[in-house]
């Protein structure tokens, strides 16, 4: 029986797809090792949304070609978004790979490793439901990929040439993935898609974001459901009024803006403006005060003057977002933006972006004196520590468990009820206590 070592790079959403070709490899009498050294097979699952994550998947392909060439490994896959940025060029760049995985053939995996060949299906191919699917995310907390590609080309994307057109798995296909993640002990299930807004358009002729979490919402198990790449125009009244009125949907959201001066995101090709942002999230909060809010700013984007720069930190200041994600623009060749005039030099954008970490730094040391004496509900990853509902797995913060005699008798996938006692930026601490906390 051969063994197969996985490495999976990039976001989730590549993730879901790494755990779809472990199911199949299982299915197909491979064995799945975490330990490199004892793999007959790596498999490579690459990420190339930017350049920096084009250079480490390039690294790891180099990497276990050596160790093939060394015979240290009998065979070496390539499969996900570097495949299909190269398109057939990955095997001319890396001759020695022995299978090549499209991001939509991951349910052939096993012939593309048995016959030695390339599975590159075309953008258009319907998303794949998985019938086998083997997790590699804690067993406690899952991500369920709802859709896949993007129709909404960003100026700074790559994803639409990636990916392809945004594609949905019916309604009950992602029920019925709800049920299998629950019944392999998820009990916090993530949402994910470029788009998560956008879900079902394609199938049903508008979104159907709202009918899917009211399905899901009544699956027995589900403690708590995340939603994750929400695009603020599509975000809908009864969509919020659901997560409101229902315990199991975490009063949290991931609402990658990218920008607030309307002329950057004008530049972008984002929907959205600075008016329809700050709408959205004063509806937000007046459905859901104690909601939790991430975001993600692009700065040195082509085009962006100091004024639009004070504009974000001024707004960053002011929203006080409970996490943030900023990320320097990245030129990436193939994207509308990269042939902007006006191009950001490299030490403006480090300025800017040190900058508005450290505003945020203020936001959220700010945020973390209100939370000081509050309980709240934690979902353990360790027995020390685990997360609120205010923040998501591998990007958001933790909670460390103080009291440590009673760390002993906890695992991961426990709740239990924490009292914040202090915190050091995205790190809070607390105890346990016997009193209920918050059931977010």
């Amino acid at each position: 029986m051969e063994k197969v070592f996985i490495i999976s790079l990039g976001c989730p959403k590549n993730l879901t797809d790494a755990e779809v070709m472990a199911g199949e490899l299982l299915a197909a009498g491979y064995e799945l090792t975490r330990n490199e050294d004892n793999a007959d097979i790596a498999l490579v699952n690459t990420c190339a949304f930017l350049s920096s994550a084009v250079r480490e998947s390039e690294m790891e392909l180099e990497r276990f070609l050596s160790l093939k060439k060394r015979g240290k490994l009998k065979a070496v896959v390539a499969a996900g978004c570097l495949v299909e940025r190269l398109k057939g060029g990955i095997l001319k760049r890396f001759p020695g790979l022995d299978a090549v995985v499209g991001i939509n053939a991951l349910n052939k995996v096993v012939p593309a490793i048995r016959e030695k060949e390339s599975r590159l299906p075309p953008h258009d191919a319907k998303l794949y439901s998985p019938i086998f699917k083997a997790r590699l995310t804690a067993p406690h907390s899952a991500y369920l990929k709802i859709a896949d590609g993007c129709d909404n080309h960003c100026a700074y994307c790559l994803i639409p040439s990636i990916r392809g057109r945004f594609r949905s798995k019916p309604i009950e296909a992602v029920l019925e993935e709800a049920r299998k993640l629950v019944s392999s002990g998820a009990k916090e299930i993530s949402l994910i898609a470029q788009d998560t807004t956008s879900y079902g358009a394609d199938l049903y002729g508008r979104p159907k974001l709202f009918e899917l979490l009211r399905s899901l919402v009544k699956t027995e198990g589900i403690e708590w459901l995340r939603l994750m790449y929400v695009y603020p125009e599509r975000l809908t009244k009864n969509t919020l009024a659901l997560m409101r009125d229902h315990s199991n949907i975490c009063h949290y959201l991931d609402m990658p803006l990218q920008h607030i001066s309307d002329a950057i995101l004008k530049r972008m090709n984002r929907r959205s403006s600075e008016r329809s942002i700050r709408r959205k999230i004063s509806e937000i909060r007046a459905l859901a005060p104690d909601i939790a809010l991430r975001t993600n700013f692009i700065v040195g984007f082509p085009g962006e003057t100091d004024k639009d720069f004070a504009r974000l930190e001024k707004f960053t200041r002011e929203t006080r977002f409970d996490n943030l994600g900023v990320f320097k623009y990245s030129r990436e060749n193939g994207t509308p933006a990269a042939s902007f005039p006006g191009q950001v030099a490299d030490k403006l954008k480090t300025d800017r972006f040190d900058s508005l970490i450290s505003t945020q730094s203020t936001v959220i040391d700010d945020i973390n004196a209100g939370l000081k004496g509050k309980s709240f509900k934690v979902l353990m990853d360790s027995h020390i520590f685990g997360r609120t509902y205010r923040d998501a797995p591998d990007i958001d913060g933790k909670v460390e468990i103080t009291n440590k005699s009673q760390v002993t008798a906890l695992k991961a996938g426990d709740f239990v009820n924490v009292k914040i006692t202090g915190a050091s930026g995205y790190t809070r601490k607390g105890i346990i206590t016997k009193k209920s906390g918050q059931n977010r």
